[in-house]
């Protein structure tokens, strides 16, 4: 399977980067006796007493919401949640590569991507909402781990971000527990390719420009953990030549240092 590359216009960034707070949004999240009027300031502020919002949701029952009436699940931002099983991962990509091959790669990280992009336009609203700070004003580790929390506690994994290369326009993310490769099993190949597409929308709204993504290792060939490259479109075509060549992800990283 090979993903090809999206490529979002500036136009499309630029609307994701002109969302406006949405403190309406965040009426579930709103704490009691606070006198918060939602107003945007220049920074993060520190506040004694009452908080205006609740940030920290790390149990299930913190931050799921269940109405056996209606018979759905919520989470505290109001968003429907479906619970799947592995059984169902794996038939959904089994049945799409059965019925388109190789494109089956391509079609699930283009189905990241959007996803990323419509993610990025709520997260927008309500982190400048939550936080009382424009997006372009917050630290970028605050805004990676507000965005990443939710995905977590929903099942999708645990992360690790690296910018230690990020002057030489490489940056890379480990991703632990992977929702479908933990699913599908050891099979040899990369199979991450939703998330890639993902990292691809998210880091591209972040950073403001094209940006691609691409697995360079993954749980499913036996690994660890999996590993990710967000880059230029050269380097991440160049990266997507070499993994199907065989070349291991460290092998990947030391010729993307010369590209």
């Amino acid at each position: 399977m090979t993903a090809t590359v999206e490529r979002p216009t500036d136009k499309r960034l630029s609307l994701v980067w002109g969302q406006k707070a949405d403190a309406q949004a965040l009426t579930l999240l709103k704490t009691q006796n606070t006198d918060e009027n939602g107003q945007i300031h220049d920074k993060v502020r520190l506040l004694q007493g009452p908080q205006a919002f609740k940030h920290n949701h790390y149990t299930d029952d913190m931050f799921f919401r269940h109405d056996a009436r209606k018979g759905i699940v919520t989470n505290v931002y109001g968003q429907r949640i479906i619970r799947v099983s592995e059984d169902f991962v794996v038939a959904v990509l089994g049945s799409l590569e059965e019925e388109v091959g190789d494109a089956a790669g391509e079609i699930m990280y283009k189905c990241g991507y959007e996803w990323g992009m419509e993610d990025m336009k709520s997260f927008s609203a309500r982190i400048q909402a939550e936080f009382e700070v424009e997006m372009s004003k917050m630290a970028m580790g605050l805004m990676l781990e507000t965005w990443w929390w939710p995905l977590q506690i929903e099942g999708w994994g645990g992360w690790r971000y690296d910018f230690r290369q990020g002057k030489q326009g490489l940056i890379f993310i480990d991703l632990f527990e992977s929702a479908v490769a933990k699913s599908i099993g050891d099979v040899g190949k990369v199979v991450c390719y939703f998330y890639a597409g993902l990292f691809a929308a998210v880091f591209s709204v972040l950073a403001r420009r094209q940006l691609a993504c691409i697995e360079i290792q993954c749980y499913a060939m036996g690994e660890d953990y999996c590993k990710f490259l967000i880059s230029t479109d050269k380097r991440v075509n160049a990266a997507q030549f070499w993994r199907n060549e065989g070349a291991t992800s460290k092998d990947i990283v030391k010729k993307l240092q010369s590209v």
